[in-house]
């Protein structure tokens, strides 16, 4: 049975945090039972697990078959196979960065949307929190649309082909599985993400056995260039960085005692691992076969018999990738005010993601638009990145934790809920960010300059190299006691 369901501190005028009576005990965060606490300070009493939980949380959550996409564009866009995978491996190394941000969820116990009130301000982190909701539920879409037509190739070799009618099933399939995990919570989240892993990471072993031998490791006729390289690194990178909003998700409930060291290693780690394998994969498949559609191509490489199980590997690495995207976007609804427990406030994201599901299997035009809204999305959320992990090396981590639930008062209020420096370093970030973008919807003015150059990714660094020298007079960690 449920726990005490929590509302989310922006319904609570005074700043404190109100909890709606359910029947049942309170603080139960265990498989198969609702998790009752949202984005409320776990209490010290109520954390439990180790940093080895992280490893198979990202471990698991990192074998999708999006990093065998991103390893074939990376040779699209003129690498050779070993300078793909050069790419590949710097891409994953940011896992670490992401995995080290998750000791501000230990510290506080409470949700990284949460925590980023410090760098922007109650009222200035809202419309940021507003775009993290939509990339979530837009790559909850993605995933579930690429599960969705793996499932429906699977039920086609079994011979139920033709029709709308074997793609709506598939489409419910996928998207109550990721579901039911999701709106379960956080214990129920870790355990469902360990041992899909343990399967899914011995099917991917056997899908890089396959693969790899055939790769052409030769150098390509021409060098790719800034433009190629650029474009492979903003691949590789924006993968992992769309988790800079979610780490602490997934340690708040870790006890105190945990150490950066210990989260860094073990979360990275998980992360690396799969991506950079995944990533590989990509990279050998397309010197061998067009990979314009990479389920496709990766499929005619294989042998007959294990097809099926390449699907359903497909299946298996998108729901595991949706369930975290759709369990933060559940705690993202509360931080922007939702009055519901997070249990509730999930049936908004889930509805969304199922539409969204639905015109992107049934509109031809949804997915490629919905991909290309995303990419730009980098706009935003690397200086987003930068202001937000600058500040938390400023404050060591070390923030005051009721105060981040506070309205209209407190240190995190700034001025009238707006922190100046956030503010003036974000936008710094997004004007660089775009001035050097290059995508389907919006080209920079100094992308053609650069040789074709996308520096996007750099407007982490411009929006932290802004934020530190305006911040770091005024930034201080809390010293608790």
């Amino acid at each position: 049975m449920p726990g005490h369901e929590t509302t989310p501190d922006a319904a609570d005028s005074a700043g404190t945090v109100a909890r709606a009576d359910t029947a049942g005990p309170a603080g139960r965060d265990e498989v198969f039972q609702v998790e009752g606490h949202g984005i409320d300070p776990i209490p010290d009493a109520e954390r439990h697990g180790g940093a080895k939980d992280l490893f198979w949380l990202w471990f698991g959550s990192n074998l999708t078959f999006t990093y065998v996409i991103n390893g074939a564009l990376a040779v699209a866009f003129g690498l050779s196979f070993w300078q793909a995978t050069l790419a590949v491996v710097l891409g994953g190394l940011s896992f670490f960065v992401i995995s080290a941000a998750g000791l501000s969820g230990v510290r506080t116990g409470t949700a990284t949307l949460v925590i980023s009130r410090a760098a922007f301000g109650v009222r200035g982190n809202w419309p940021a929190g507003l775009l993290n909701w939509v990339v979530s539920i837009g790559y909850t879409i993605v995933n579930t649309v690429v599960g969705t037509l793996a499932l429906e190739a699977f039920l086609a070799d079994l011979g139920w082909r033709g029709g709308h009618l074997p793609r709506a099933f598939a489409l419910a399939v996928t998207l109550a599985l990721t579901f039911a995990v999701a709106l379960w919570g956080h214990a129920t989240v870790q355990w469902a993400e360990r041992w899909m892993a343990y399967v899914l990471a011995v099917g991917f072993a056997a899908l890089l056995v396959l693969v790899l031998p055939g790769a052409d490791t030769t150098a390509p006729a021409a060098a790719p260039g800034a433009s190629g390289w650029s474009m492979a690194l903003v691949v590789m990178l924006a993968g992992p960085f769309s988790y800079v909003p979610m780490p602490a998700d997934y340690t708040r409930y870790l006890p105190r005692t945990t150490s950066l060291k210990a989260l860094t290693w073990s979360g990275g780690l998980g992360g690396l691992v799969s991506s950079v394998a995944l990533g590989i994969a990509g990279a050998a498949a397309a010197t061998q076969a067009d990979m314009t559609d990479a389920v496709a191509g990766t499929e005619g490489l294989l042998p007959g018999w294990f097809q099926p199980l390449f699907l359903a590997l497909v299946l298996g690495g998108s729901v595991t990738n949706s369930i975290i995207t759709l369990y933060s976007s559940s705690l993202n609804l509360q931080v922007l005010g939702i009055p519901w427990s997070r249990a509730r406030a999930i049936l908004i994201s889930a509805a969304v993601t199922a539409a969204g599901s639905l015109g992107a299997l049934f509109l031809a035009d949804f997915t490629t638009s919905l991909l290309s809204f995303l990419s730009l999305l980098i706009i935003v959320f690397a200086p987003w990145g930068g202001v937000f992990l600058a500040d938390m090396v400023l404050r060591r981590c070390r923030y005051d934790a009721e105060a981040l639930h506070a309205h209209g008062h407190g240190p995190y209020w700034y001025r009238s809920g707006w922190h100046p420096a956030g503010t003036a370093a974000l936008l710094a970030g997004m004007t660089f960010a775009a001035l050097t973008c290059d995508s389907e919807l919006w080209t920079g003015p100094l992308v053609a300059p650069l040789g074709g150059a996308d520096l996007s990714l750099l407007g982490a660094a411009v929006s932290a190299a802004v934020y530190v020298p305006l911040a770091r007079r005024t930034v201080r960690p809390v010293t608790t006691p």
